[in-house]
């Protein structure tokens, strides 16, 4: 278990931003291939199996709470990148859709689901 709270930060940024990072360049691989309105659905799957890998394989912690943590920092993370990077640099104005919704809601509570699930295995509840 990571015990460094400097590490589990640096952690969490790094993992927020990679998993972010995936989604914006599936956004430029689908572009020219689907349509518009439809680019986010065609990332989520994506992105879900990479968050799930992430957060079975990668991220690790010693406290179930810290998985809330995790879901609230990558959530903003999320919302913050989006904006900046879609709604203001890329001027995608009409960005905010059902599946983006989806998308920061997922990206908020799988963590959590995934810590609650971590931490009942480790205790052998079932």
């Amino acid at each position: 278990m990571e015990t460094n709270k400097g590490n589990i930060f640096l952690n969490t940024i790094f993992w927020g931003f990679i998993l972010w990072l995936l989604g914006y360049a599936l956004g430029f691989v689908f572009f020219p291939i689907v349509p518009k309105d439809l680019i986010g659905w065609y990332i989520l799957p994506f992105g879900l199996l990479a968050a799930l890998w992430v957060l079975l394989k990668k991220i690790k912690r010693e406290e179930f709470g810290c998985y809330v943590g995790l879901g609230a920092v990558w959530t903003v993370m999320a919302v913050a990148l989006d904006y900046v990077f879609l709604v203001k640099i890329l001027g995608a104005t009409d960005y905010y859709k059902f599946d983006v919704y989806i998308y920061y809601a997922l990206t908020l509570i799988l963590p959590i689901v995934v810590g609650w699930y971590k931490f009942r295995k480790a205790k052998g509840v079932k």
